[in-house]
């Protein structure tokens, strides 16, 4: 794509004397004694609050670099800081936990609704409890020529695993059962085989009837207007013979992100195709609105034996797995915050904007590394 190739061969003095100029405006920004900045000195002003882990991960030299050339300065938030002392802002970009800094970052919003926070916090929250996470995809229903959408049949236990089989047997859950933390902040999950190991779990978890969905998962990232899907490594399918023979509770780390990606394997056509793109988008657009969030991805299976019965398993804020995608040498993403101006003009070019405010458009980069997988792009 041209926009990554100008990175690749970019002057170097061009970037020195950018790096320059970034550190200038930094010093103005970070400095509470200095006057703010003129505001015609970036185009957009993005204030960033990540931990460290995804400050690593997210703020690349190469994203800085470029943002840097689109008029987008990145500028770190202090949070021991009263937030409206910081800035002035055109965007604030944030992904720390706790109930003080979601306090002050809606007092921020309250007094500032000229500044475009992504996400809203209180919308975040939601999607942090697998209890209310998945409520708006099964409120959905969605279902149209392309196929159907719901959620697995789950059940949440709060507290004492004793009662879990009986809970499990009212609500009408097959075995094998899947379980997960009840706070999305690990990715970890169990299954369990028999009833009698279900007294082994740790409330509070949420349990969900598991999907035969041939070992492969879709990862569907979106971003404002954009989606992009990715094959993924799931938990293989269980038949009913190995569940008669199989018994206990198996404990599995962070699979979908740990897996290999999926893409370039030789899989079974029924298992690789991806889920139609006018299916995804309407889900992504639905899910939007009802979520209120512009950065978040979907896990989505594929019912085995089924060429339309889909269901999202898993809904993650501003993930953290997409530089893993990098790693694997499949793909290459960054994501991008662009003034809408610069957005819409690159429309042509495959780039995709989010066009829903007036102040920004949210954007990823994507360079395919393998012409092979133009196959299997969602746009």
């Amino acid at each position: 794509m041209g926009m990554i190739g100008e990175i690749a061969n970019a002057e170097g003095g061009m970037e020195e004397r950018g790096e320059v100029e970034e550190q200038k405006m930094l010093r103005k920004y970070t400095a509470s004694a200095v006057p703010a900045l003129n505001a015609s000195a970036a185009a957009v002003v993005v204030g960033y609050a990540l931990t460290s882990k995804k400050i690593k991960s997210f703020l690349q030299p190469k994203l800085e670099r470029l943002a840097r050339k689109k008029g987008i300065l990145f500028v770190p938030i202090d949070p021991t800081r009263p937030l409206s002392d910081q800035g002035p802002f055109n965007i604030v970009l944030h992904k720390l936990s706790g109930k003080e800094w979601r306090h002050i970052l809606e007092d921020y919003r309250q007094a500032h609704p000229e500044v475009n926070v992504l996400d809203p916090p209180d919308a975040i929250q939601h999607v942090h409890n697998r209890q209310s996470m998945l409520q708006d995809v099964a409120d959905l229903n969605l279902s149209d020529p392309y196929g159907t959408v719901g959620v697995p049949k789950q059940l949440v236990i709060k507290m004492d695993p004793s009662s879990i089989p009986d809970e499990v047997n009212k609500a009408g859950l097959r075995l094998p059962i899947v379980a997960k933390p009840l706070v999305a902040k690990s990715h970890e999950l169990s299954l369990a085989y028999d009833e009698s190991s279900l007294q082994k779990l740790e409330p509070p978890l949420v349990l969900q009837e598991f999907i035969n969905h041939g070992g492969v998962l879709f990862k569907v990232y979106v971003v404002g207007e954009a989606i992009k899907v990715v094959r993924r490594f799931s938990l293989p399918d269980v038949s009913k013979r190995e569940l008669s023979k199989n018994f206990g509770v198996y404990h599995f780390p962070r699979v979908s992100c740990a897996a290999a990606s999926a893409d370039e394997a030789d899989l079974d056509p029924g298992v690789a195709e991806l889920p139609p793109g006018p299916l995804l988008e309407r889900l992504a657009r639905e899910l939007r609105r009802r979520l209120g969030l512009r950065l978040f991805n979907l896990d989505i299976i594929r019912e085995h034996g089924t060429q339309d019965n889909y269901y999202v398993i898993d809904i993650n804020y501003f993930p953290e797995c997409q530089n893993h995608l990098e790693k694997r040498g499949t793909w290459k993403l960054e994501t991008l915050l662009l003034p809408l101006d610069v957005g819409s003009a690159m429309m042509e070019q495959k780039y995709y904007s989010d066009t829903s405010r007036q102040s920004l458009a949210v954007v990823f980069i994507i360079q395919k590394k393998n012409p092979v997988l133009d196959s299997v792009s969602a746009f």
